[in-house]
């Protein structure tokens, strides 16, 4: 369970501490707005381990123990990552400590809506399918900070303990999720048909600000949809922002989680930097698809 889950959870009865590192220096294990949540018994999230996080989680409980008032004041920790961490990082940060049962009505409200959006400027994946490689995609995606709309008509192969970050729609027209998706969002196809495949690729390459398209296949289907696309009036432009197949090269196995380990690879390399695609005038679709 993610810090922010965690935090929506708690009762006003409930004690906890939310760390986060505001300042960063130098090499360090996280960077600026990490975030943790403690409870005298409980962690959720990290802030990267080691001495550094033994500390702050340390000095979080000693304070639960402590008596304490309505908006009490936060607390401030400043730390070297040296020798007298134990951690040879060499860099420096600083934690703000703050008791979230003592914040007021108020605060909780204005804070809770920064987090959500914080959330919201992630990168929003839009992922078709939920078979084998879907769901070890997904297994991995959801320990990455991102927001994921996982669409299948199959609601069953949907598991139900997906954290906050990961919402499912269950529908027999995914083509609608893209007409409504945001913009700058990220897509994924990988269903159980190929022509269903076709006519997401072709709603995706006609939607505009779309800051990436993968397909899964091989160089031969890439090739097939090409020549379909194009007697559907999908332009060459459109048809190179196409990634088929997907995947950071140099890693070859067939088996869905290294099939999902080469896309997750890919899609944080393409997260660590702003998208680079341009926005490209968008034909009419046309309602007959074959394949």
């Amino acid at each position: 369970m993610t810090w922010l889950e965690s935090l929506r959870r708690l009762t006003p009865a409930d004690k906890a501490v939310l760390i986060t590192v505001t300042t960063v220096r130098g090499s360090t294990p996280r960077g600026a707005g990490t975030r943790m949540l403690v409870t005298a018994n409980n962690q959720y999230d990290t802030i990267g381990g080691g001495h550094l996080e033994w500390k702050a989680i340390a000095s979080a409980r000693l304070w639960l123990a402590e008596t304490t008032t309505v908006n009490e004041e936060p607390r401030h920790i400043d730390l070297s990552l040296g020798p007298s961490l134990g951690q040879c990082c060499g860099g420096a940060l600083s934690l703000c400590l703050e008791r979230v049962d003592c914040w007021s009505y108020t605060d909780w409200q204005n804070k809770l809506l920064t987090f959500q959006q914080e959330q919201a400027n992630l990168p929003h994946l839009y992922l078709f399918g939920a078979g084998h490689v879907g769901a070890a995609l997904v297994n991995i995606l959801q320990q990455v900070p991102c927001r994921i709309t996982w669409v299948d008509e199959r609601d069953h192969l949907f598991p139900t303990d997906l954290p906050a970050n990961i919402s499912t729609e269950a529908t027999d027209t995914p083509e609608a999720v893209i007409a409504t998706a945001d913009k700058g969002a990220y897509f994924l196809v990988m269903t159980h048909h190929h022509g269903l495949d076709l006519i997401l690729s072709e709603h995706i390459l006609r939607q505009p600000d779309v800051a990436w398209f993968g397909l899964i296949g091989s160089k031969t289907k890439r090739a097939r949809f090409e020549n379909r696309l194009q007697e559907r009036g999908i332009s060459q432009a459109h048809l190179e922002s196409m990634v088929c197949p997907i995947g950071i090269h140099g890693i070859n196995g067939k088996e869905p989680g290294v099939i999902a380990v080469a896309v997750a690879a890919q899609l944080l390399q393409l997260w660590a930097k702003p998208p680079t695609l341009s926005a490209i005038s968008t034909p009419t679709i046309k309602s007959e698809v074959k394949l």
